[in-house]
C-alpha cells in the first residue's frame, strides 16, 4: 500500500503477534544470540591483540617498527572480498566451518584499532612513562596499571565502534556458516525477506526483525556516545 499519512506508520495491532512470531516460529532471538557471542568474542579478541600490538609500536624499540607499523597499515587496502577464496580455504581445511571460531578469528586482526590506540599512546605524557621506568615498572604492570587505566575512554569507544563492525557483518558468516541455525542476525534478516508466502514478502515480520537487529548497537551508540565521539576525534589527528 502506499504511505498517505502518519498515521499509517504508527503501529498496528498486530506488533506483539509479530515480534512472537520472528522470534519464536523463526528463531530470530537464536540469530541475535549468535550474533551477540560472535561480536564480544571478536571485541575482546581484537582489544587484547591491538592492546599489545600498540603497546609494542610506540613504547619498545623494535627494529623497523614503523615499517612494520606501516605495514600494518598497507592491510586495509586490501579489500574484504579479496581474502575470501584464501580464507574460506584455509577455514575449511582447519575443519571450522560451521563454528563460532570460522566467524570470529579471521576479524581478531585490526589496523584500524591498532593505529587508533597507537595515536592515543602517543598522546601520553612522556613524563608519566618516564616516571614508570624510575619506579621499576616492568612493561605488563605498566601496561594493566598506568596505560590502560588512562585509556578507558578510548576503550570503550573503540570497543563500541568494533562491536557495531561485528554485528553487523553479513556476507562472510553467509559464505562459511551452512546451518541455519547457527546464521547471525544479519542473515537471519535477509532470510526473513526471501521467506515468501502466498507470492509476497511479510514485510511486518521483516520490519520486527530489522528492529530486532538495530536494537543492540542502538542502545551502544546512545550509552556510549561521549567515548565514541572521543575515539572519531583522536583517529582524525
Amino acid at each position: 500500500g502506499i504511505v498517505t499519512g502518519l498515521a499509517d506508520l504508527a503501529p498496528g495491532g498486530h506488533v506483539v503477534e509479530n515480534y512472537r512470531t520472528v522470534l519464536v516460529d523463526y528463531q530470530f532471538g537464536r540469530f541475535m544470540w549468535n550474533s551477540f557471542l560472535m561480536a564480544t568474542v571478536i571485541v575482546i579478541g581484537k582489544l587484547a591483540l591491538s592492546i599489545f600490538a600498540a603497546t609494542a609500536i610506540v613504547y619498545y624499540d623494535l627494529p623497523y617498527k614503523d615499517l612494520l607499523f606501516l605495514f600494518i597499515l598497507f592491510t586495509l587496502l586490501l579489500p574484504v572480498p579479496v581474502r575470501f577464496i584464501p580464507l574460506f580455504q584455509l577455514v575449511a581445511d582447519m575443519g571450522w566451518t560451521n563454528s563460532m571460531l570460522a566467524i570470529t578469528v579471521p576479524y581478531l586482526a585490526s589496523a584500524t584499532t591498532v593505529f587508533i590506540l597507537r595515536q592515543h599512546f602517543l598522546s601520553i605524557p612522556s613524563s608519566i612513562v618516564e616516571t614508570a621506568k624510575i619506579d621499576g615498572v616492568g612493561p605488563l604492570k605498566f601496561m594493566a596499571f598506568v596505560l590502560l587505566p588512562m585509556s578507558k575512554g578510548i576503550l570503550v569507544g573503540v570497543s563500541v565502534i568494533m562491536f557495531v563492525f561485528a554485528w553487523n557483518q553479513y556476507l562472510w558468516p553467509l559464505v562459511i556458516i551452512n546451518a541455519e541455525a547457527d546464521q547471525v542476525a544479519q542473515v537471519g534478516l535477509a532470510l526473513l525477506e526471501g521467506d515468501v508466502v502466498g507470492g509476497e514478502v511479510s514485510w511486518s515480520l521483516v520490519m520486527a526483525g530489522s528492529m530486532l537487529t538495530l536494537l543492540p548497537p542502538l542502545l551502544l551508540l546512545i550509552l556510549f556516545r561521549k567515548p565514541l565521539l572521543r575515539a572519531f576525534v583522536i583517529q582524525q589527528k
